[in-house]
């Protein structure tokens, strides 16, 4: 039933001119920057493991999560099976293997992830890379970046320095340029008597850190803003403002996470605006539920105008899309395998719509037929396509991939 529902949902597509073929063909070459942290609640690999802060916090207890970095790699493996297409896979700097010596963050080197590049080069992937600015002695008391104590700040900087460094790595070793995104918890759980000082430390900060000879052929670096945190209630050094200048002048990229932004502020709102000022930007899918709660991305109205203003706006190209949950409360292989599935299933939902024609609507005024043609197409046989779209990438079609992670589970993660 799978061809013949196809072809069925194939011709009321094509009456409307969309090339389902060719939105296949352009939908294999969008790589989504899939999260390690989702598979081990973002505790990482270091020898002096520390609890997290940052205002991030993982609730959930699943068992079989991933202890060390064969099982997450072993866990990746898994998922990236059940997901239609060739992606990525985005590290923090805690996922450094040391071989159980004590290293620091500042002194992390490319050596310390060797085993990841070797992984990915046997499966054809790349890599993109996080400092890790929380979860350390050094950002206890919330400031990294912008910290008054010029020892902490500088110690932050070399960290950052040698990720950049590390991003270079993975880029000159995969043949696929490294996203290095820079994200720091730093502000106040009250109001500041002073938003300007730690604003320009932040800049000075910056300045140093992408002052250091790194290969931008092959390390894209990217900046990310939060609105408020769990302890930075009040104030945020890194702001959306801050970000967005300080990207548009040094020819950095703008990261926007979904979750960092007022609860009924979205961000596909803000992507056209983006793209009129920046050749790319990058986004982090998450899912907010009444704060940056990092939920499982779920195929809501907000990822489909996501998606949405992606493809009408031409820019598959332009907009480098990576994910960002942690939910401990459910099993983490069938996690990250919802979440990006339907990343992909609202990106091929954007590329069957007649956006061309659509536009031609609000153009002539014609407001009636627009919102009747978006409603009409939120129930076209869309799920046809994305089940042959499924059979065709050799992954399962529709919830079969369940059973996979049933069996998955059973055999290995409640055995750990």
């Amino acid at each position: 039933m799978i061809h013949e529902n196809f072809e069925m949902a194939k011709k009321a597509y094509e009456k409307w001119g969309i090339n389902v073929d060719e939105a296949f063909e352009k939908l294999k070459r969008v790589p989504i920057s899939i999260h390690c942290w989702q598979g081990d609640d973002i505790a990482g690999f270091e020898v002096n493991q520390r609890e997290l802060s940052g205002g991030i916090d993982v609730t959930g207890n699943y068992p079989g999560k991933a202890t060390n970095p064969e099982e997450l790699r072993m866990d990746l493996e898994k998922a990236l099976s059940l997901i239609p297409g060739n992606h990525r896979v985005n590290l923090h700097a805690i996922y450094a293997e040391t071989d159980g010596i004590v290293v620091d963050r500042n002194e992390i080197e490319p050596k310390h992830f060797e085993n990841w590049v070797n992984w990915a080069k046997e499966r054809g992937i790349g890599l993109d890379f996080n400092p890790t600015l929380f979860s350390h002695e050094k950002a206890e008391d919330g400031l990294t970046l912008s910290h008054p104590d010029k020892e902490i700040r500088q110690f932050w900087i070399d960290h950052c320095i040698a990720s950049r460094k590390i991003g270079e790595y993975f880029g000159m070793e995969l043949g696929s340029p490294c996203l290095t995104n820079i994200w720091i918890p730093d502000g106040y759980k009250d109001m500041p008597s002073d938003r300007l000082t730690p604003r320009k430390r932040l800049k000075e900060s910056l300045d140093q850190i992408f002052a250091a000879d790194v290969d931008e052929s092959l390390n894209i670096d990217a900046v990310e803003s939060k609105l408020f945190g769990i302890g930075s209630e009040a104030f945020v050094v890194g702001s959306h403002e801050f970000y967005l200048g300080y990207a548009l002048k040094n020819n950095k990229l703008c990261l926007l996470d979904t979750g960092h932004f007022h609860p009924t502020e979205t961000v596909s709102n803000k992507i056209s605006s983006m793209l009129l000022f920046s050749d790319q930007l990058a986004l982090h899918v998450s899912r907010p539920v009444r704060w940056d709660s990092d939920h499982v991305v779920v195929l809501d109205d907000e990822l489909r105008e996501i998606a949405l203003e992606i493809v009408r706006n031409n820019a598959l190209n332009r907009v480098m899309i990576g994910l960002d949950f942690f939910d401990a409360s459910i099993n983490r292989v069938a996690a990250w395998t919802i979440g990006t599935r339907n990343m992909i299933k609202a990106l091929l939902y954007a590329l069957l719509t007649p956006n061309e024609y659509m536009k031609k609507l609000q153009e002539d005024g014609n407001y009636t037929e627009r919102l009747a043609m978006m409603e009409e197409f939120k129930t076209y046989p869309f799920g046809s396509i994305w089940d042959y779209y499924c059979e065709m990438m050799n992954v399962p079609v529709k919830e079969s991939w369940l059973n996979e992670v049933k069996t998955y589970e059973e055999s290995i993660l409640s055995k750990r």
